[in-house]
């Protein structure tokens, strides 16, 4: 839904780093993924160097660029597809244009001179400015702008534009040529400094143009439409008031929504007096129009007052672009009184949220132990933090009864909370709690599924365990085969031999490569099969609660009176807190006053709740806790994530092994590993597991089989060539390989260490591309931290 008028909440980006580029108008942007890069414009001459800010840190930066680097331009075309830009035509000095086109490719920041076949009919486009250059699949669309009819760049005799060309594209790399469509209808009319942007319906999937407003000796609001299937032009039919006259604004789709913002409108409507000198003015005007519908919406009107200077002030030859659903505005001149080399140019960088975030995914274990769990779930592009909440199977009388301490503070630097500015308004005691009514319906599987998912012996199998199930085989069995679910198997009161496990547990996960086919290693930690004694031969039920749970060894009534008591009531939602990254150590949560309301499950429409009095409580062990986390930005929280379930380590078992690599060789692959930080009595051996491909895959994608490939007191082991030939590759994030490794003591198998082996990915510092070592790399060795390491950074630039 698109943000209103009264819940515009404007940034305006306040502490950043790097190079900062002098204001400038004229200049164009393009975003590549988190990145905007911002090429040419002027004010004191036209620059010819190209920027790149990163939304994500906030971080400027100058690429070290190479190859046919072009002049400095300003009014230029500017289009991105995929990880290469095309440059076309622009000002290069007063009074003189260029019909020049350049490529560069950024991921290796190489500028290339491009030289298109001109039409087989006609004349190659003529130098300009204030032209639109827009790109759909493999083409640019060129149309109109400003030539210069003489000779002497120092006589200027304008020239409006209403021509339109196709280039065609080589796929990667390369232009084929011109092209000059014919067309149908009636052409707009000539224009310069407008702006065009291209939109599909989702119910037809017909591309259409849209072209709005520009100048041609006096200021236009006049809206056109070409259908880039039939090639045919039709002036648009609006409903609502049409924005006034304009040109040098910027025209962003996000959805089916093409918002407008600023650029010059007469200072008098008449058309007789607009076009004189003095009578047009710069304007902080924001209105989109739905292209579905087209309809146009004001947001912001012209000369709107904004005492508190919470609105990007009024400009027109600025820049626009998409980072996700969040609009970015940077520079552009704030008048027109004097000449064009020195002009006054705003500095200030702005965004807009337009859409509340997405959801993340679900929250993942990376690490556990008795009172804590450290947390990590997939990062949303364009956020301002996360709020994470659990739940856990206990009702509110029993919750009374664990002591906990009150508290009127900020939260503490373990649990990483932080302040946000949301709807002008400091959040002032952050980790903050709000209690969620949900109502939660659990089927109970039939007999048949029991069956299903019972787990058989067979002497010829090789020893699996599917991954919604948590501990690892007390005494493994080479030959016994592990095959249940956790969501349908109930506890057997007959089996007396379920082994009481802990959670999953992971340190960082590096990768070592010492050559061209080195590894990617990704620290993502799921859990593993906790089984019977060897002696329950038939069968046996584990009880589990969730694909991330591990079974504990509770009374045999305790645990169904729990759940019942649950069931009987609604689930209640505690803040964790606010935390700025992806990631969250989670050792204690936060209650309300039992006199407070419980708010019901529509949260995600709710402000970011801030509440100073609250209560604290840590976590305990052997106790299984849910887990959702949202994603914040300026039109407040998004929808939760999915549910995750993960239980609280029980004392006594050993601790998961650390730092995991894995090196490639020619035949092999060998993996290695620390030993677990908390034993907890000596270690007797280490077990390692490879996913294995299964036709159970294919019916539930999300269970994967393991089969034990190694077995012993070594911290390494070597996986064959053989082995990896049956290994299954998981989707569900990137593509990858997935080892589980685990450490036994005298009280049995402790929590499984989970490993995804990126394919096709390379981290050693050397392979990285230009762009990948310039967006991350460089930063670095300038001084500057991007959050994460290499590993997290894997496969994240696919350019």
């Amino acid at each position: 839904m698109a943000a209103g008028a009264a819940a515009l909440h404007w940034r305006r980006v306040s502490s950043f780093t790097g190079p900062v580029p002098r204001s400038r108008h004229g200049h164009r942007a393009v975003a590549i993924r988190d990145m905007v890069i911002i090429f040419g414009g002027g004010n004191e001459g036209i620059a010819d160097e190209l920027h790149v800010y990163n939304t994500a840190t906030n971080q400027w930066f100058l690429p070290a660029v190479r190859g046919d680097i072009p002049p400095g331009c300003a009014a230029h075309g500017f289009v991105c597809d995929g990880s290469r830009i095309l440059v076309f035509g622009g000002m290069v000095e007063y009074g003189r244009y260029s019909n020049d086109l350049y490529e560069l490719q950024a991921s290796r920041w190489l500028w290339k001179k491009m030289k298109p076949q001109p039409p087989s009919t006609g004349l190659p486009p003529c130098p300009r400015l204030g032209h639109s250059f827009s790109l759909h699949g493999n083409k640019c669309y060129l149309f109109g702008g400003l030539a210069n009819e003489s000779e002497d760049s120092n006589n200027n005799i304008p020239r409006y534009l209403n021509d339109f060309y196709e280039l065609e594209l080589q796929h990667g790399s390369g232009v084929v040529g011109w092209s000059i469509p014919v067309t149908k209808g009636i052409l707009p009319s000539p224009r310069e400094s407008h702006t065009a942007v291209i939109y599909c319906r989702k119910d037809s999937g017909n591309a259409k143009m849209f072209i709005f407003g520009g100048m041609s000796g006096c200021r236009l609001n006049d809206l056109w439409e070409l259908d880039l299937e039939t090639l045919t032009w039709s002036k648009s039919e609006t409903k609502g008031t049409v924005p006034l006259p304009r040109s040098l604004h910027t025209a962003s789709v996000i959805g089916n929504k093409m918002y407008i913002f600023g650029g010059w409108v007469p200072q008098n409507t008449d058309d007789n007096l607009a076009s004189q000198e003095g009578e047009w003015k710069c304007t902080g005007s924001f209105c989109y129009l739905n292209l579905d519908t087209i309809e146009w919406v004001h947001l912001i009107s012209d000369g709107q007052d904004d005492k508190n200077n919470s609105l990007p002030g009024p400009r027109a030859g600025h820049c626009a672009v998409i980072v996700g659903t969040r609009l970015y505005i940077w520079s552009g001149r704030d008048g027109y009184r004097k000449a064009w080399n020195n002009q006054v140019c705003c500095k200030d960088l702005w965004y807009l949220d337009t859409e509340k975030p997405p959801a993340p995914s679900q929250v993942q274990l990376i690490r556990a132990t008795t009172n804590s769990f450290q947390v990590k779930w997939d990062e949303v592009p364009t956020v301002e933090g996360y709020l994470l909440q659990l739940s856990l199977d206990m009702p509110s009388p029993v919750l009374a009864e664990i002591p906990v301490s009150m508290q009127i503070e900020a939260p503490s630097p373990s649990l990483q909370g932080i302040k946000l500015d949301l709807h002008n308004q400091s959040l002032n005691k952050v980790p903050n709690n709000v209690q969620i009514s949900i109502t939660e319906t659990k089927v109970k599987g039939s007999e048949k599924s029991r069956k299903n998912h019972s787990a058989s012996k067979e002497s010829s199998a090789p020893s699996c365990s599917p991954a919604s199930t948590l501990g690892l085989q007390s005494s493994a069995n080479l030959n016994e085969t592990l095959d249940f679910d956790a969501r349908t198997s109930k506890l057997d009161s007959s089996v007396s031999g379920i082994v009481s496990v802990t959670q999953n547990t992971q340190q960082a996960v590096t990768a070592e490569s010492s050559n061209a086919n080195g590894a990617a290693v990704k620290d993502e930690t799921s859990l593993m099969t906790s089984t019977s004694k060897p002696e329950a031969k038939e069968s046996i039920r584990v009880n589990f609660c969730s694909p991330h749970d591990s079974s504990i060894k509770l009374p045999k009534t305790s645990l169904p009176r729990q759940n019942t008591r649950v069931r009987n009531q609604e689930r209640r939602w505690y803040d964790v807190g606010i935390f700025q990254s992806n990631s969250a150590l989670v050792n204690q949560f936060y209650l309300l006053p039992e006199e407070k309301a419980i708010i019901s499950s529509k949260v995600d429409n709710a402000d970011v709740p801030n509440n100073s009095i609250l209560k604290k409580q840590d976590l305990a062990p052997g106790t299984l806790y849910r887990f959702r986390v949202a994603a914040i930005n300026g039109c407040g929280v998004g929808p939760f994530s999915k549910v995750s379930e993960f239980k609280t380590c029980i004392p006594g078992f050993p601790g998961a092994p650390s730092i995991v690599k894995i090196s490639k060789s020619a035949d092999c692959i060998h993996l290695s590993w620390e030993p677990p930080i908390s034993p907890s009595g000596n270690i007797l051996e280490y077990s390692a597991y490879l996913a294995i491909k299964t036709t159970q895959l294919h019916e539930n994608p999300n269970q994967l089989m393991f089969m034990k490939i190694y077995c012993g007191l070594k911290t390494s082991c070597t996986v064959t060539a053989a082995q990896l030939a049956n290994a299954h590759v998981d989707h569900t994030s990137k593509p990858a390989i997935v080892f589980r490794i685990s450490a036994k003591n005298e009280r049995g198998y402790g929590p499984a260490t989970q490993v995804r082996w990126l394919q096709g990915i390379q981290v050693c510092e050397e392979d990285l591309s230009p762009l990948e070592w310039t967006l991350y790399i460089f930063p670095k060795r300038c001084g500057h931290n991007y959050e994460g390491t290499m590993n997290e950074l894997d496969g994240e630039l696919s350019l």
